[in-house]
C-alpha cells in the first residue's frame, strides 16, 4: 500500500488538500494529513477546521512515498517556514522521492532550489517563485520526482495524476469515473 503524507498548516486551501486525501484513500492508499503545528487542529484559508491525523515529529517519512503540498494563504508561507519539513523536502529531491505542490505551494520547491531544470506550473502570480523552472501553464505538471498544479480547480487532475503514479493509469481511470468527473 503507497503511503503518502498530505502537509497541513493553519491557512492552507481545504480542497486542494482534500481532495488528494480523498481520491488517494479512495484507490487504496494511505494517506495521513500531517500537522506542521503543535496540535492536530489545523483551521483553513477559509475558516474550515479539520483535525490532521498526526504531528510532524510523529511521522515516520522513510516509508513514505510522496510528499504533498497544498496551497492556500497564508498556509504556503507556514508550510515554507517550518524548517523540519524544507529539509525533509530537500531529502526527499536527493533522493529522487516524489514531492506534489498545488497552487502557491510549487513556491516552496522553487525557493528551495529543487525545480532547477524542471518543468513546473503554479497559481498566476507565483511564477516569479518557480526559480529556475522551465514554466508551463498546464493544469497539472510532471517532470521526473516533481508534480505541480496550479489551483483548487485542478485539484482533481492533481490527485489523479498521484493515483497513476503509485497504482497506473487504469486505477486513475477508474477512480476518474467513480466521481463521475470529467463525463
Amino acid at each position: 500500500m503507497a503511503k503518502i503524507c498530505v502537509f497541513t498548516a493553519d491557512g492552507f486551501e481545504e480542497i486542494e488538500g482534500l481532495t488528494v486525501v480523498d481520491l488517494l484513500r479512495r484507490a487504496g492508499a494511505e494517506v495521513l494529513m500531517v500537522s506542521v503545528k503543535e496540535g492536530l487542529t489545523v483551521k483553513g484559508a477559509h475558516n474550515i477546521e479539520l483535525k490532521a491525523d498526526a504531528l510532524f515529529d510523529e511521522v515516520c517519512y522513510e516509508d513514505v512515498d510522496i510528499l504533498v503540498l497544498p496551497g492556500g494563504m497564508p498556509g504556503t508561507l507556514n508550510l515554507r517556514n517550518h524548517e523540519k519539513l524544507c529539509g525533509l523536502l530537500k531529502e526527499f529531491a536527493a533522493k529522487d522521492k516524489k514531492i506534489a505542490a498545488i497552487c502557491a505551494a510549487p513556491m516552496i520547491l522553487g525557493e528551495l532550489g529543487l525545480l532547477k531544470g524542471k518543468k513546473a506550473t503554479c497559481y498566476p502570480g507565483f511564477e516569479d517563485k518557480l526559480t529556475e523552472a522551465e514554466l508551463c501553464t498546464d493544469r497539472v505538471v510532471r517532470d521526473g520526482n516533481i508534480t505541480t498544479s496550479r489551483g483548487l480547480g485542478t485539484a482533481i487532475p492533481f490527485a489523479l495524476e498521484l493515483i497513476s503514479q503509485l497504482y497506473g493509469k487504469e486505477k486513475a481511470e477508474e477512480i476518474k469515473k467513480s466521481v463521475i468527473y470529467g463525463h
